[in-house]
């Protein structure tokens, strides 16, 4: 009789492959979950920055409001869990992920591109600051009650109704406009919106996340000139390269994946070593807040 042939062992490289594309499939399933659950949730939180600078141009007494407790939830989230939001539960940046995913699909396939078109690197890093101007700029209108300027130029109130299977209403032909260009960004940059437009982005990316809730990278043990984290990194980031700017990174866990070296971590994985339970806790905890807040729209 044969002997039954024994599977090999697989090695350090495939290994890794095969966690990452664990990771990928895990953030997928749990983007769509949120995506098609708490569509609203963006919008909420931006809301509740609206009302925050409305009430203070006013002059009035702030007031804890659906809004602002939304947007009070998802910072304290973040401080806690680092932008997990931004990386998991947006759905707006969930959105950006299909799209470029799918422009890389159509680059390939149509035009046989072995690398996926993107902009330079200074033009990202450039970009990146943009949202904070945007923020500066909305914060003023709504201070000085000029609001109304703004009826009917919001792409991500356009996007909001159409994720609540409505229609923009008549007046909203510049958020159809800017949701249109903006999709369009994000065929040829990961997270365009998310890096260059996004006002709760730049709220986000300016709070002082708990030092244990950040992903570290672990310098002393890389490779010489490696730079595998920063070359997935959608945002550009060399974990540690600079404090200033650790606040654009969207804990989308791609450089995770990515390090030969397995040095990047975060105390949930120090404690797990698991792909599944870290994310899943923060899952399930994004979810019982959501439903708090109400953001689940089944709810």
């Amino acid at each position: 009789m044969m002997e039954k042939t024994q599977a090999k062992p697989l090695t350090a490289a495939q290994q890794r492959q095969r966690d990452k594309k664990r990771r990928t499939w895990l953030r997928t399933g749990v983007q769509l979950f949120f995506f098609v659950s708490m569509p609203g949730a963006f919008v909420a939180g931006f809301s509740g920055v609206k009302q925050i600078f409305l009430h203070i141009g006013a002059g009035e007494v702030l007031s804890v409001d659906s809004f602002t407790l939304s947007l009070l939830g998802l910072c304290g989230f973040t401080l806690l869990f680092d932008r997990f939001f931004c990386g998991y539960a947006c759905a707006f940046g969930s959105l950006g992920d299909a799209v470029w995913a799918l422009s890389g699909l159509i680059q390939k396939k149509l035009f046989h591109r072995k690398k996926q078109l993107r902009l330079p690197e200074r033009a990202v890093l450039l970009g990146q600051k943009v949202k904070y101007l945007l923020l500066a700029w909305l914060v003023a209108l709504y201070v000085t009650r000029q609001e109304k300027l703004l009826t009917g130029a919001s792409p991500w109130e356009v996007f909001s109704r159409l994720t609540a299977l409505h229609l923009p209403p008549e007046g909203f032909g510049v958020g159809i406009g800017l949701l249109v260009l903006i999709l369009l960004g994000m065929a040829v940059q990961p997270r365009f919106f998310c890096q260059f437009l996004c006002p709760m982005g730049a709220v986000f990316a300016l709070l002082p996340v708990l030092p244990f809730a950040r992903l570290h990278r672990q310098s002393d043990s890389c490779i010489p000139g490696c730079n595998a984290c920063k070359q997935q990194c959608p945002v550009c980031l060399k974990l540690e390269e600079t404090s200033l700017r650790s606040g654009e990174c969207i804990a989308c866990e791609a450089c995770v994946g990515t390090c030969p070296k397995q040095n990047i971590h975060r105390w949930d994985m120090a404690l797990c070593k698991s792909l599944w339970l870290p994310v899943l806790g923060k899952v399930l905890l994004f979810f019982l807040l959501g439903c708090w807040l109400g953001f689940c729209r089944f709810i």
